[in-house]
């Protein structure tokens, strides 16, 4: 059997570093969690919103899923995005697509995937909604980015049309529902200027 005590020790030297470059700092984390923005973003591995951003634990709410979408069944993120901005009070909730997303690849190939199949369902349906703008490109590379992009606006989307969203807006809360899609290859987020709020 394999184990992970590397991962064990991993994370003391990373406690450890903390301590020493803030002592006071997993104290104040264990006493309170007040972030001003929420993630919604791709499971990826290479995608994580908090270094990418340049941010500390205890700075950004996450939810992540293949593909970063927002499905209006999906309990887990609809509860994710409704704790967020009634408990949180988060300012804004970014849904950051990645370019090269295996999910977006795979809603493209016309294989089985097994049980994924039905949650790449929905990008396929991104795809039929921009079908005349994706099918004037032949090249595949750009073919599956620009679906990345449109995945990303389809679920800023969702996102504002979520009861939690529309009864925020109501109540005038400051809340901000951005689009952006991460660079693998230069690390540069890419803003697609969908953001949308209450004013």
């Amino acid at each position: 059997m394999s184990t992970i005590q590397h991962l064990f020790e991993k994370n003391r030297q990373w406690a450890d570093r903390v301590n020493k470059e803030n002592p006071t700092f997993f104290k104040s984390l264990s006493e309170q969690q007040s972030p001003k923005y929420l993630w919604i973003g791709c499971s990826d591995s290479r995608v994580p919103a908090n270094e990418l951003l340049g941010m500390q634990p205890g700075e950004v709410f996450v939810h992540r899923n293949i593909a970063n979408q927002v499905i209006h069944t999906d309990l887990n993120c609809l509860s994710v995005i409704q704790f967020a901005v009634e408990v949180l009070k988060v300012e804004h909730i970014i849904v950051c697509g990645h370019y090269g997303c295996g999910g977006v690849m795979a809603s493209l190939d016309d294989k089985s995937h097994g049980l994924i199949d039905n949650w790449l369902h929905h990008i396929e349906d991104v795809y039929r909604f921009h079908k005349e703008a994706m099918d004037k490109l032949s090249d595949e590379k750009e073919r599956v980015n620009l679906l990345c992009e449109l995945n990303v606006i389809e679920q800023v989307a969702n996102v504002c049309k979520t009861t939690t969203l529309q009864n925020a807006w109501l109540a005038k809360q400051n809340v901000t529902v951005h689009g952006l899609v991460y660079n693998l290859r230069d690390g540069i987020l890419n803003d697609l200027n969908v953001s949308a709020s209450s004013s």
